[in-house]
């Protein structure tokens, strides 16, 4: 059955215009009234899950859906995983925002390194920042979340620290210096507490992002002996953590 992504509240037995992307999306599968549909809306609140709905009326630029039934699922992974993933350039950062949300992240930031290629401010940062939130939420519709990770604004690694998020999350930082430890090895013994992923853009973190990073409660980290890409290395993290 179709899934589709409605950020509005869900409720049995109501009848609702779905929000113009649901409705443009329904209409591109040329569906017809009486026709079954899935809907979530994206959120961890209560009832969470996924609701059955009835397409009641189709519109030029409307579709009106009866929801039937919900069904409490959800197919999130056990541990939270929160990606601080350097900024890629072209088209690899919106590769890395779809498939980290189908390995099950919990929340991306994408991370203004001293090495990143690609610099975002103003009002390009934005538009940045919804197209990688659109991008999670149509990933969330292919591949059976319910809730969308959250995408958050483009910053540094010293303003994220600043912030003070995720304060009580086990950290960990990609790194290839002396002295890591396999990520098999670090995250055997936290159970399901929450984790922060750093990994740094082309070319990895500077010198300086990785010593602040170590004094800032970050444990340095491997994947193996291969240098894996940018793109790559978080999601080779996240798929090792989501078959725990």
């Amino acid at each position: 059955m179709p899934r589709f992504y409605c950020p509005v509240e869900l409720r049995v037995g109501a009848t609702l215009d779905l929000p113009a992307e649901a409705a443009r999306h329904v209409q591109v599968f040329r569906m017809q009234p009486g026709e079954h549909i899935t809907l979530f809306n994206g959120e961890a609140g209560t009832p969470a899950g996924e609701y059955d709905a009835s397409i009641v009326q189709m519109g030029r630029s409307h579709v009106t859906v009866q929801i039937e039934g919900h069904t409490a699922i959800e197919r999130e992974a056990a541990r939270a995983v929160h990606l601080l993933a350097g900024i890629t350039a072209g088209d690899r950062m919106e590769w890395l925002v779809e498939k980290a949300t189908e390995l099950g992240v919990a929340s991306i930031t994408p991370l203004e390194a001293e090495r990143s290629v690609t610099r975002l401010k103003g009002d390009r940062a934005t538009k940045r920042q919804e197209r990688w939130q659109a991008i999670a939420a149509s990933a969330c519709e292919q591949c059976g979340r319910n809730q969308v990770p959250r995408i958050h604004a483009p910053m540094d690694l010293a303003q994220w620290i600043k912030a003070g998020s995720l304060a009580d999350a086990q950290r960990l930082v990609l790194s290839l210096a002396d002295g890591t430890q396999p990520l098999a090895q670090a995250v055997q013994q936290a159970g399901n507490q929450p984790l922060v992923f750093l990994s740094g853009p082309e070319g990895g973190l500077s010198p300086a992002e990785e010593a602040l990073a170590r004094n800032n409660g970050f444990a340095p980290v491997t994947l193996g002996p291969r240098v894996l890409r940018a793109e790559t290395a978080p999601l080779a993290a996240l798929g090792y953590l989501a078959a725990l």
